[in-house]
Order: structure tokens, then C-alpha cells, then sequence
């Protein structure tokens, strides 16, 4: 598992052009099969990567945070909606709500999540590579491949299992 997560962190930079370009080279040519491939790729890495030996997204991508996971982690937390916002929400550039530090505020020592059964839409979703949606996010996850070893390997298995 860790081998993946190490390949990743030594050729991130020098792979994401290629990445970059394959994703946009994907996106024009609209292959009929590429959401099933993605899936059963997501499904292969996810054997082989364990999310808690990295934890990246959770230390460096603030999750969009929208009204009902405020309402929902409030809840948990034992605080008004208000509260929750006051002390753990803040604008991004573009206007959306998102956590207000990063590391996430709930990432534990041991890279699990403090408010794992009720985290952000978005951490759920994340990193958009299942569920047959990868068609509908290549530009996410041309950036994801810089902070998502499993994006990273599940690009470069597609690239040799559909070259374009």
C-alpha cells in the first residue's frame, strides 16, 4: 500500500502535463466505456491504497461545505448552525463555503476522521472517480493528481488501458 503512495509523491510533478493533457484528450473524444473502465480502475486502486496511510486531500483541500452538512455536523457537534460556521467555515475565492483551515480541523493523529459519519457531500464524493461519474469531472481530476495518490494511479492504469 505504501508503494503506491511513495511512486505517487516522486512523480506527481513530472507526470501531471502528460495527465493533464490525456484528461482533455478524453473529454473531446467521449469514449463510450470510459466511466465502467474508471470504475472498475477505482475499485482496483482503492485494494491497494488505504486512505488513512495518507490523508493528503484532508491536509491540503479545504471541502466545499454546503447548507445541510452545516446543519448536519452542527447537529453532531452539539452546536447551532450558526456556531459551526462561526468557528469552522470560511469563504474561497470563488464564494463558496469551505472549512476554514487545513489541515482539516477533524483530522485526527492517526489520519481518521472525527466526524467521519457526518462529513461534508464532498469528502464523501471525494476523489470522483466511482459511482460512474468520472466522465463528469476530468478537470477535477487533473488537479487531484497532485493531491490524490489513487487519482494519480488510476489515471496513469487508464492511460495504458485507453490510450488516446
Amino acid at each position: 500500500m505504501q508503494g503506491l503512495i511513495k511512486q505517487w509523491a516522486l512523480q506527481k510533478n513530472a507526470k501531471q502535463s502528460a495527465h493533464k493533457q490525456y484528461l482533455k484528450r478524453l473529454k473531446n473524444k467521449k469514449p463510450k466505456n470510459i466511466d465502467a473502465e474508471a470504475e472498475k480502475i477505482h475499485n482496483q486502486v482503492f485494494k491497494e491504497i488505504n486512505c488513512l496511510n495518507c490523508a493528503n486531500c484532508c491536509t491540503s483541500i479545504p471541502p466545499l461545505i454546503i447548507k445541510s452538512d452545516i446543519k448536519r455536523i452542527a447537529k453532531f457537534l452539539k452546536m447551532t448552525e450558526k456556531q459551526f460556521t462561526e468557528s469552522y467555515v470560511t469563504k474561497d475565492a470563488d464564494g463558496d463555503d469551505v472549512f476554514n483551515q487545513s489541515p482539516c480541523k477533524f483530522l485526527e493523529s492517526d489520519n481518521r476522521c472525527a466526524i467521519y459519519d457526518v462529513r461534508p457531500k464532498a469528502c464523501r464524493a471525494y476523489p470522483h472517480t466511482n459511482h460512474f461519474e468520472f466522465s463528469r469531472h476530468y478537470s477535477v481530476h487533473a488537479q487531484n493528481t497532485m493531491y490524490c495518490p489513487a487519482v494519480f494511479h488510476i489515471i496513469e492504469r487508464l492511460m495504458k488501458k485507453i490510450p488516446n
